[in-house]
């Protein structure tokens, strides 16, 4: 978010450190408002929202502790910072357990002010694009990627090029990448939006009763089948169908899958005529389908009708700038289906996260 977006709150009964912190924050282009009393922080804060509030920790009538408590039982999402020359470790922990985002030991220099500043913008930006997404998507099915980093703004790019056409398209990538998050974004984002989009986990249907799963049957075409049953291939006309680890098919299911996708036409079982369907075709996979061909468990034509477009996800230990972000989502969730504020991350976690390899 731009600096002039962040709205800012000091608090400090010394004049002249009021004014000092306030012409370096207007300096950085943030919209400042400076305060002496604590009580009068607290109507500011009922008047309507702030993004930060940058406190001294003692102050006459009202310390910064209690005043950090006060505020965030009226604006639960408000960010800290509490500054105070008589800094323990003692203080700082009372600080982070109140719900602090950050703690300053004066004198500190202005590049260490700026910097916790910027740090705080970064989060209130990730917040209200939380809260926008949520608003227009409605639900998770047609989230987003999140993160910054490059190799997700490659990801992204290449998603939306490939959900303005038609191609079929195969996703790889590591378990936990986000494959399926991603062909939703391809379906939502794109010309077959307005169809069905359709799921199909291939390694968790039966043999025996995998091309029923995919292509349907009619009735008494086999033992038990009372009723005739659409495949997921018709549910999925007019719209996307999702083959996820499109490795796991048996080799009988892929010379029938082949021919699916050259004609376009599938044949229920026991069913006399093949039947049209127009089918936008998403596979994923987590192992190498190269591989696989080599070693005669996946077909070489198949291959190649699937990779008509082949996208990579990237594992997290290679976005790492995006650790922080994704690290705040999955605490903003918990705390929704909780019904309790967020609470901040503390800064000692953020380092632990920060230097994480994530295997596996």
């Amino acid at each position: 978010m731009s600096r002039n977006a962040l709205r800012v709150l000091v608090v400090d009964d010394e004049e002249a450190q009021r004014e000092i912190l306030g012409d370096i924050l207007r300096d950085q282009g943030y919209e400042v408002e400076v305060h002496s009393d604590p009580r009068a922080v607290l109507d500011r804060l009922r008047r309507g929202p702030v993004d930060l509030l940058l406190s001294d920790l003692r102050m006459p009538g009202m310390d910064g502790q209690q005043l950090l408590r006060e505020a965030r039982a009226v604006q639960p999402e408000l960010l800290v910072i509490l500054m105070t020359a008589y800094a323990t470790v003692a203080s700082a922990v009372d600080a982070m357990k109140d719900g602090a985002f950050d703690y300053l030991q004066k004198p500190f220099a202005k590049d260490e002010l700026i910097q916790r500043l910027e740090r705080a913008a970064e989060r209130t930006a990730l917040a209200r694009e939380n809260r926008e997404l949520r608003q227009v998507l409605g639900n998770e099915a047609r989230g987003r990627i999140l993160g910054g980093s490059p190799p997700v703004q490659r990801l992204r790019d290449q998603l939306q090029k490939v959900a303005d056409r038609t191609v079929d398209v195969l996703l790889s990538g590591e378990s936990g990448t986000g494959k399926e998050l991603a062909a939703r974004l391809v379906h939502y984002a794109g010309v077959c939006a307005a169809g069905p989009f359709v799921p199909v986990n291939c390694a968790a249907i039966p043999e025996s009763l995998a091309e029923s799963e995919l292509f349907g049957h009619t009735k008494g075409a086999f033992t038990n089948a009372t009723e005739s049953q659409i495949g997921r291939f018709e549910q999925a006309d007019g719209g996307t169908l999702f083959l996820d680890e499109v490795v796991s098919m048996p080799l009988t299911l892929q010379s029938k899958l082949l021919r699916v996708l050259q004609d376009r036409v599938v044949q229920p079982v026991g069913a006399g005529t093949p039947r049209q369907v127009d089918v936008r075709i998403v596979a994923a996979t987590n192992r190498d389908l190269r591989l696989a061909v080599e070693e005669g468990t996946f077909r070489e034509d198949l291959y190649h009708r699937l990779n008509v477009v082949e996208i990579v996800l990237p594992p997290l230990r290679e976005r790492g700038e995006d650790i922080l972000t994704l690290a705040a989502v999955f605490r903003d969730r918990a705390a929704d289906r909780s019904g309790v504020p967020a609470p901040p991350l503390d800064p000692e976690l953020c380092r632990f996260l920060e230097s994480y390899s994530f295997p596996g």
